[in-house]
């Protein structure tokens, strides 16, 4: 039955031990006598007397030896709970700080390690594990164009002191150090430069100036890579820029053709020149040559001129008519002292000449010897010409 149960008894039930005011009233019971209660149940627990009761009786042996042994389970679980929670372990990926009474107090390393219960308390850190973070940016290069960048970016805990206590919010600063380091690189580079082929300068160059900026704010955090995944004007001037794209390929297209038509053209080139250098030098050669050959036979035939000039006059002039008639096939001649021009087909003559010598021979198979013939019958002719002339002429 409830101690609050309608009936005449209700007041004997009243926990507080009231029993009942005079006046009726139920109010709460008067504190100092809560606290004498509570006084006596704690003198009880731990095998003290009771305090006599109004009867003059006082708390029985049994009641206090049983509140003695529960109290002696209680300490001895308090301490087995204490003490289990005073060890833990760190894992050789992790690094553990010891706060002690809210404070630094040291780090510890992988391993079993004990911290003092209700005073230390353990934060954790994985310092091996690689994280990653992404950012997309749109900001203004140093040729005034804007580009669309997409990076990742790669880090490790590198102080588990720094990352855990000295920074509010790491990955917040992180991600704000990236967006500085990445607007200061693009906006001292072209846009070709981060579009194309610097890529990866642009990334190491955000890569240097981001780990500088983490390292000044004390992070604790080490930046393995940065990697620009994605880098593009955008969206509304995208067809422009295609464009552009388009025109600078074909200009390589067409550097390309270029070189590759000069490439094969000036071997050419330069073998031709490089032959008519050395037909030049051929030339030389074979002009001088023949030259200095002409002085030594000029320089003979003085000699031989001043032994026999007679001789040597007869030689010479049946070398020039040689050398005149076997280049002339029909020749034009003017004889002294008669106002006629002599026509000697020497063509006619020379076949007629080679049809009686050599039947079927051709035009270059002429002797030096059916030459001087043709010259002697030349000679002759010319000289009964001549010899006719001044007779008539002494006639008259």
């Amino acid at each position: 039955m409830a101690w609050n149960e309608p009936g005449d008894d209700d007041k004997k039930k009243d926990p507080w031990g009231n029993n009942g005011n005079q006046n009726g009233n139920q109010g709460p019971p008067d504190l100092d006598e809560a606290l004498e209660k509570l006084k006596e149940s704690f003198a009880g627990l731990f095998g003290g007397k009771g305090k006599k009761t109004s009867g003059g009786s006082t708390g029985s042996a049994g009641s206090g030896g049983s509140n003695s042994m529960f109290a002696a389970v209680a300490v001895i679980a308090l301490i087995v709970v204490l003490g289990f929670n005073s060890v833990y372990t760190v894992n050789e990926q992790e690094r553990g700080i010891i706060l002690r009474f809210g404070q630094y107090h040291t780090t510890v390393e992988p391993g079993l390690q004990f911290k003092i219960p209700l005073i230390d308390n353990v934060l954790i850190a994985n310092v091996t594990k690689v994280r990653y973070s992404n950012h997309k940016e749109t900001m203004l290069t140093e040729d005034e164009n804007i580009i669309d960048v997409a990076l990742s970016i790669q880090y490790v805990v590198s102080d588990a002191r720094s990352y855990l206590l000295r920074v509010k919010n790491p990955e917040q600063v992180l991600a704000n150090a990236v967006e500085s380091a990445l607007r200061h690189v693009v906006g001292t580079s072209k846009m070709d430069s981060v579009i194309t082929e610097g890529r990866s300068a642009v990334a190491l160059e955000v890569r240097d100036k981001l780990q500088q900026s983490l390292d000044k704010y004390d992070t604790g955090l080490e930046v393995s890579n940065v990697n620009i995944e994605d880098a593009k004007p955008p969206r509304e001037v995208q067809a422009a820029f295609n464009d552009v794209i388009k025109a600078r390929e074909d200009e390589a297209r067409y550097i390309n053709q270029s070189e590759t038509y000069a490439n094969g053209i000036l071997p050419i080139a330069r073998g031709q020149a490089q032959r008519q250098i050395e037909e030049a030098n051929g030339y030389q050669k074979q002009v001088v040559a023949k030259a200095k050959g002409e002085a030594d036979r000029f320089e003979n035939l003085l000699a031989a001129y001043k032994t026999a000039p007679e001789v040597t006059r007869e030689r010479l002039y049946i070398d020039s008519m040689q050398s005149v008639l076997s280049n002339s096939s029909k020749i034009m001649m003017d004889v002294e002292g008669s106002g006629n021009m002599i026509y000697l087909p020497l063509d006619k003559l020379m076949s007629e000449q080679r049809a009686s010598a050599i039947p079927g021979a051709g035009a270059s198979s002429l002797t030096d010897e059916q030459i001087r013939d043709i010259s002697n019958q030349v000679e002759n002719q010319l000289r009964s010409r001549q010899t006719s002339t001044r007779t008539r002429r002494e006639l008259r």
